[in-house]
C-alpha cells in the first residue's frame, strides 16, 4: 500500500481524534452543502424556465405561420390550409404537429360586467391531451365534423370575474359589420397562470369563426407550429422558412413573447452568481481547514520529515486526506441535493403562490449534464485549492516543529 495514503486514513475522521474528526466533518459539511444547495438551485431554475417555457408554447406552439398584413388587428387575414406550406412540412422531421387556428375580438356580458376577450378558435387538429392537464373543471370542446356544437372554454379569470361555472350559457357579441352573436355553452375552465393569455383567452370553434368571417371551409387564420426540440429554434427557422408560400410570414413565439423568454434568460445570472458564490465559500473552507489541520499535525511532519520523508512524500499526505474529505462531499452533496428534489418533485412539498410565480409548486428539471459538469468544475477547483495550503510543508523546520505545541 502507499505509505502517503496509509497515513492519510490513519489520522482522518473517527481514527484522527476528536479535533481532527471535528475539522473533517466540518470540511464535508461545508462541500456537501455547497453542491446541494449548487444542484438544487439549477434544478429550481431549470423547471421553473421549462414549465413558464411549455405553457406559452402549449398554447401558442413553438412558431406561428400567418398570411401577411398591414392590419394591426388581432384577427388574422385568411389563407387557405391546402396551402403548399400544408404539404411540403411533412419533409421536415423535426417538425412534429402542425395545428391550425383563428382569432376573433369578442364581448362576453356577465350579469354586472362586460369582459373584452379574444376567441381563438380550434379545429379537429388541435393537441387536446396536451392541453388538458391546464383544465381545472369540465372537459375540453367536441368538435363535431360538421357545423359547430357551439361550445367554449374560459379561464379560471374570466370565469371569476363574471361569475360564470361550468354549465352556463353565455352570449358572445362579436364587434363587427354587422355586429353578431353566438349563444354557447361554458364546458371546461382551464387555468395557465400567465396573465397573457388567462385575462383575455377564451377557447372556442375554428368553425364558429369561419362562419362569423364568411370564410371557406378550407380558410383558417394561421397554423401552430411544434418542434422536437426548441432548444434548436434558430437552426430551424431558415429550414421552414424555404417551405414558405411567398405571402405567409414565420413567427417565433420566442419573438412574440419577448418580454417573457428575456426575462427567463435574465434568471441564468441570477444563479450563476449564486452559485460562484456558494462555490467560492465551500473551496476556501476547504483550503482553509486543510491549513488547520497542516498546524494541527506540525509535530507529524516534523518527525517524518527527522525520519527522512520529502516534501512530496508529506504533501501527499494531505493531498490524499483533501481528496478523501472531496469524495465524502461530493456523495453526500449529490445524495441530499437529489434526494431533496427527487422528494419535490414527487410530492410536491414546496407550494408557492401562483398569481406571482404563475405556478403553484416549485418545479423540478432533472438537467443531468449540468449536474456532472457541476461536479466536475468543484472538483477540478478544489483539487486546484489543495495544493495551496500543502506547499506549506516545505517551510516547516523539522527540530522546530518536533518542539511545537
Amino acid at each position: 500500500m502507499n505509505l502517503s495514503y496509509f497515513i492519510a486514513k490513519r489520522i482522518s475522521f473517527k481514527k484522527a481524534g476528536g479535533f481532527s474528526a471535528t475539522i473533517h466533518k466540518i470540511a464535508v459539511g461545508s462541500l456537501a452543502l455547497g453542491l446541494a444547495v449548487s444542484l438544487i438551485s439549477f434544478m429550481v431554475l431549470g423547471g421553473f424556465q421549462s414549465t413558464v417555457s411549455e405553457k406559452v408554447y402549449g398554447f401558442t406552439g413553438h412558431y406561428q405561420v400567418q398570411r401577411f398584413t398591414m392590419s394591426n388587428s388581432f384577427e388574422e387575414a385568411p389563407f387557405s390550409e391546402n396551402s403548399k406550406f400544408s404539404q411540403t412540412h411533412l419533409n421536415l422531421p423535426f417538425i412534429t404537429k402542425v395545428q391550425s387556428f383563428a382569432h376573433k375580438a369578442a364581448l362576453i356580458k356577465g350579469d354586472e360586467e362586460v369582459q373584452g376577450v379574444l376567441m381563438k378558435g380550434i379545429g379537429q387538429d388541435f393537441d387536446t391531451l396536451g392541453f388538458k392537464k391546464y383544465v381545472i373543471d369540465g372537459r375540453m370542446l367536441r368538435i363535431p365534423d360538421e357545423g359547430t356544437s357551439n361550445e367554449v372554454m374560459l379561464s379560471q379569470f374570466i370565469a371569476n370575474k363574471l361569475l360564470l361555472k361550468v354549465g352556463d350559457k353565455i352570449t358572445l357579441y362579436f364587434v363587427q359589420d354587422p355586429p353578431r352573436y353566438r349563444r354557447v355553452e361554458v364546458v371546461g375552465i382551464f387555468q395557465t397562470y400567465l396573465e397573457n393569455f388567462d385575462e383575455k383567452i377564451i377557447i372556442g370553434e375554428l368553425q364558429t369563426i369561419r362562419s362569423l368571417n364568411d370564410w371557406t371551409k378550407d380558410q383558417i387564420g394561421g397554423m401552430e407550429i411544434f418542434v422536437d426540440d426548441f432548444n434548436n429554434i434558430e437552426s430551424y427557422t431558415p429550414q421552414i422558412e424555404e417551405l414558405m408560400d411567398y405571402d405567409l410570414k414565420l413567427i417565433s413565439s420566442q419573438d412574440k413573447f419577448l418580454e417573457i423568454f428575456d426575462w427567463l434568460k435574465l434568471l441564468d445570472n441570477n444563479v450563476y452568481v449564486f452559485i460562484g458564490l456558494i462555490g467560492f465559500v465551500a473551496i476556501f473552507n476547504m483550503g482553509a481547514i486543510l491549513f488547520i489541520l497542516i498546524m494541527e499535525r506540525t509535530q507529524m511532519i516534523g518527525l517524518l520529515k527527522a525520519l527522512g520523508s520529502t516534501n512530496k512524500q508529506i504533501r501527499s499526505i494531505f493531498f490524499w486526506n483533501g481528496i478523501n474529505i472531496l469524495l465524502r462531499g461530493l456523495l453526500i452533496g449529490n445524495a441530499l441535493g437529489l434526494g431533496i428534489g427527487l422528494l419535490q418533485d414527487q410530492f410536491k412539498l414546496v407550494p408557492l403562490d401562483a398569481a406571482s410565480y404563475y405556478m403553484s409548486y416549485v418545479p423540478i428539471d432533472w438537467n443531468w449534464p449540468a449536474f456532472i459538469l457541476i461536479n466536475i468544475g468543484i472538483t477540478m477547483l478544489t483539487a486546484a485549492v489543495l495544493w495551496i495550503p500543502v506547499m506549506v510543508i516545505s517551510r516547516v523546520d523539522p527540530i522546530r516543529s518536533i518542539r511545537f505545541d
